[in-house]
């Protein structure tokens, strides 16, 4: 039985609806020649909706339709999933891009440069990705195709097989990439960014439901929406700067993006505001013309372990409330205080930091905690730092050397004291070592030479000198004889070329070693 042949085939057709002009499309299958499909029909559990699958009737180009039936059905079309890790491994092997060996170093250096994130082992797009892409693509579209990395991994290939040369490669490469470098070199800034800014408009501005201008600054109000390039990477800036302030991130479909009233502050009866800025959203009291001139708007950070989405009023009242006042120290009378730094919550008294310890809570935290907090804080002395080493338990002092502290080291405990450390015995438990035993351990390794003795160390380095001083003398005259022998042999060797008698041959062959030399120049004397 002959095989059935079936072409693939795409219809457009144009269908008019009064004085309107319909574009539709139909995808399937026409069937060229039945076959064994003419006998056969292969069975289906149900009808599928695939396009490829869609059996349509032979027709020609510019063949008029008549309708038949008209069948009305509601489709809904989605965007294409994400990349995860191994789609995007699988989709390089398919266009040639890369080696299975760097694979794993592709996506490396995607996350760690914050170009993806990786969310729900899905792969998302960040800003800063967007805009390295939005360069290159302006600037260097050659260099990211997806022909050009295919290509040159075949050129590789070629070199290992001895089939061209790598000079030549490396030439071709450099003529070219060294061209697109000088055609932008000259570019300002400025230009730069309003060819990133035309390229990433549909994700920076997105439209605004009154159908307003999505560029329009929505602070200002006259003022422009545009690219602009800070320290800490690009934003989107209003183009009346400075007199107006107004930033944003990137992303314009971003939760972060977009200003959220929370409510009213029951005190000054302003608005307590979500904003976004440059580095980050953040909590605002008011507005800038709430407040007299050169006086700014009370704001407060958002910690890194809460989502802008879930920031109600109670908790962005109690940010604006940081730092707070816990109350008076007992002994100096001053104020201690509680506040939200870069490092975490922290309680201050004077120029003193300390920061909370898991369990204790910024909003709550009550005098007694916050005075035992910055009490171990100023025991642990000026010298500690927050990455610093371990201070020791401090176990008293001693009568000569000052504080004894017990410490662990990278071979063991041991108890220090004015820069003497002793290791403590083995049969000893650190813990539950005293001050006397630390003292007599400490005094023992300080009668055995322990210790850091600076004072004597420096004088056997001077010393060291003032023996090479003494010695230079020596040394002086050694050369100096090597030098007065070394030039009367010189002269003899070229006097020596002068006929001499066999008398003073014999001199010289039974001159002693030491007077070598001067046989040497007395025999070149009675030559002449």
């Amino acid at each position: 039985m002959e095989s059935a042949e079936l072409e693939r085939t795409t219809v457009d057709i144009a269908a008019k609806a009064g004085s309107r002009v319909l574009e539709l499309r139909a995808s399937g299958q026409v069937i060229k020649f039945d076959g064994f499909l003419a006998l056969y029909q292969e069975g289906r559990d149900d009808d599928g909706d695939d396009e490829d699958s869609r059996r349509l009737p032979a027709m020609s180009e510019g063949e008029a339709l008549r309708r038949q039936d008209l069948s009305v059905t509601q489709h809904f079309t989605e965007p294409p999933p994400r990349f995860s890790e191994a789609s995007l491994v699988k989709r390089m092997e398919e266009l040639g891009i890369g080696r299975p060996s760097t694979y794993a170093s592709i996506l490396q250096v995607l996350k760690d440069r914050g170009y993806v994130r990786l969310e729900k082992k899905r792969l998302h797009g960040e800003d800063k990705g967007r805009v390295v892409v939005a360069f290159l693509e302006n600037f260097f579209a050659r260099y990211v195709e997806y022909d050009f990395t295919a290509n040159l991994e075949e050129q590789l290939d070629r070199i290992s097989n001895n089939e061209i040369s790598w000079q030549q490669v490396l030439k071709d490469f450099w003529q070219d990439f060294i061209g697109a470098v000088n055609e932008i070199k000259d570019l300002r800034v400025t230009q730069v960014l309003d060819a990133l800014d035309d390229m990433l408009g549909p994700h920076i501005y997105a439209p605004r439901e009154d159908g307003g201008d999505p560029r329009q600054c929505p602070s200002c109000g006259n003022g422009r929406l545009n690219l602009k390039a800070g320290k800490f990477g690009a934003f989107v800036g209003c183009s009346n700067y400075p007199e107006c302030r107004y930033t944003r991130p990137l992303a314009a479909d971003s939760e972060n993006s977009a200003d959220r009233i929370l409510g009213k502050d029951p005190v000054s009866d302003l608005d307590v505001v979500v904003k976004a800025g440059r580095f980050g959203p953040y909590i605002q009291l008011g507005e800038q013309k709430d407040y007299a001139e050169g006086e700014k708007p009370k704001r407060a950070g958002i910690p890194k372990n809460i989502s802008p989405s879930d920031i109600d009023l109670d908790l962005a009242l109690k940010l604006l409330s940081l730092p707070r006042e816990i109350g008076k120290h007992p002994e100096t009378g001053e104020p201690i205080t509680a506040g939200l730094g870069r490092f975490g919550p922290f309680v201050r008294h004077e120029k003193t930091y300390a920061s909370l310890e898991a369990g204790d809570e910024v909003f709550d935290i009550g005098l007694n905690r916050a005075v035992t907090l910055i009490a171990e804080r100023v025991a642990k002395g000026p010298s500690a730092r927050r990455f610093g080493a371990d201070p020791g338990k401090p176990l008293g002092d001693h009568p000569t050397l000052g504080g004894v502290a017990l410490k662990n080291g990278r071979y063991g405990a041991y108890v220090t004291a004015g820069g003497v450390n002793a290791t403590i015995p083995s049969d000893k438990t650190p813990d539950a070592i005293t001050l006397p035993e630390a003292i007599a351990l400490i005094d023992e390794r300080a009668a055995r030479g322990g210790g850091k003795p600076k004072r004597s160390a420096k004088k056997a380095k001077a010393a060291k000198p003032a023996k090479a001083e003494a010695n230079a003398p020596k040394a002086a005259k050694k050369l100096a004889a090597k030098k007065s022998t070394a030039k009367p042999k010189s002269e003899a060797v070229s006097k020596a070329r002068a006929p001499v008698t066999s008398l003073a041959k014999t001199s010289v062959g039974k001159s002693a070693p030491t007077a070598k030399t001067a046989a040497k120049k007395s025999a070149g004397k009675v030559g002449r």
